[in-house]
């Protein structure tokens, strides 16, 4: 999680790794309410920035949960080192070094900023080494203990980019990637971490930059338009682990409370537009989300329907390894080179989704807010562009029943994405997501 509201933060200054600024009564406030969610969890560790606003975050965070966890102070933690622009007011910033803040903005990884001792530096590229040496740490810590069953929950508690940082290199992604997450005062993002199948490291991210626990849905909107990417609720054939890709299997009664937990969240959420697949589920999740907005109109997309899963269709993953062992191995650790038996393959639904989603985006104005809703391999390779992620890659994003995902177009459609929140499932109860995994 990012520390609560500082006193920096209300004053629009620069923090940096100045430890100046404090955590303010409204970022204490935060902290007990992010204590009070993450309750039903048991931390086996807790890292924390040694910045006085962390560390205060953390305090009052686990005093409010009752851990019995001390924080273990880690320089790793630290946040981006802005040195000559530290406590100064953004403002500031824009009039006396327009062309740096222009770079930080738009193109962070290149910014360089001179040292007090004069040395030259990017401080984001530093940040991102940084990350890479407290992920390294961490797996060393903690997954190298552990065997195939055993589980581990790990508290971190730091900062807006370095935290960005973290996950930018947990996936994989270069530092060009910084601008693609958006980060909260006191939200809450949950990445699962395993053993791949070849040995290596398996990432997910669970879900990112969540806030209802501060009783706020989502981010407010800025400039430019926003897109709600929702994924249907539950069918039977989720709940039993069935394979339906295109066998259009209506929701369950769990998958309509579902739809209308979500019509609940989003109920405040000024809607314009709405999109789905033309298949039952998420049509009928769409109709239940729009129920709080009429007169929204609702528009079948046939580039949005699930992946064809040919063969497998209506099989349950026993089945499936019965008949194909080899094929339904290769789909879990490099999904990319599969294809399936008279099906399709990621590559394909990865072109036609993106090419909903790019015609989506282009006819929204700036002002305007969409709901797309759709499944679970869509919405992965969707994200996974958005991200800058690859097909191979789709394992590494969850998407819940019913679970939301907020993205915004800051610079206009033709500009790059910003992932606001990933998997939102906060209104079907609690910090972690416990829909059905079932089969993709």
């Amino acid at each position: 999680m990012r520390h609560g509201l500082s006193s920096f933060n209300l004053e629009e200054r620069i923090q940096g790794r100045d430890d100046l600024s404090r955590l303010s009564d409204a970022g204490l406030d935060q902290a007990r309410r992010v204590g009070q969610a993450l309750a039903p969890l048991e931390f086996h560790a807790v890292y924390c920035s040694p910045l006085q606003r962390a560390q205060a975050t953390a305090s009052e965070l686990l005093t409010v949960h009752g851990s019995p966890c001390q924080p273990q102070l880690s320089d790793d933690l630290l946040e981006i080192d802005l040195a000559p622009w530290s406590g100064l007011r953004r403002q500031e910033i824009r009039e006396r070094f327009p062309e740096q803040e222009r770079l930080w903005r738009q193109h962070p990884e290149n910014l360089e900023l001179d040292q007090p001792d004069g040395r030259r530096f990017k401080p984001l590229l530093e940040l991102m080494e940084q990350a890479r040496r407290f992920n390294d740490g961490l797996i060393s810590r903690h997954l190298t203990e552990l065997d195939g069953t055993a589980t581990a929950t790990v508290l971190v508690v730091a900062h807006n980019a370095i935290l960005r940082c973290l996950i930018l290199q947990l996936l994989g992604l270069p530092a060009s990637g910084f601008r693609r997450l958006r980060l909260e005062n006191a939200a809450i993002s949950v990445l699962n971490l395993g053993r791949a199948a070849d040995g290596g490291i398996a990432v997910q991210i669970e879900s990112h930059n969540g806030t209802a626990h501060l009783g706020v849905t989502m981010p407010p909107k800025g400039p430019g338009p926003r897109l709600l990417l929702v994924r249907h609720g539950e069918t039977d054939w989720n709940r039993q682990g069935r394979f339906q890709g295109q066998i259009d299997i209506p929701l369950n009664a769990n998958g309509r409370d579902q739809a209308a937990a979500a019509r609940d969240g989003l109920a405040a959420v000024p809607i314009q537009r709405a999109y789905t697949s033309p298949m039952a589920r998420p049509r009928q999740t769409a109709e239940l989300i729009l129920a709080a907005h009429p007169g929204v109109p609702l528009t079948s997309c046939a580039g949005l329907v699930e992946i064809a899963h040919g063969q497998w269709e209506g099989r349950l993953e026993t089945e499936i390894a019965e008949g194909w062992p080899e094929l339904l191995q290769a789909w879990k650790v490099a999904p990319e080179t599969v294809v399936m038996p008279d099906g399709e393959t990621i590559q394909q639904v990865w072109d036609r989704s993106l090419a909903s989603w790019k015609q989506i985006v282009a006819g929204l104005n700036p002002d305007e807010t969409a709901l797309v809703v759709a499944h679970d391999a869509v919405n992965k390779t969707i994200l996974c562009a958005l991200l800058g992620l690859g097909p191979a890659a789709i394992w590494s994003i969850k998407q819940g029943n019913g679970g939301i995902t907020v993205i915004d177009y800051p610079g206009g459609g033709d500009a790059a994405p910003v992932v606001s929140c990933l998997n939102l499932t906060a209104h079907l109860g609690g910090v972690i997501d416990r829909t059905a995994a079932g089969a993709l």
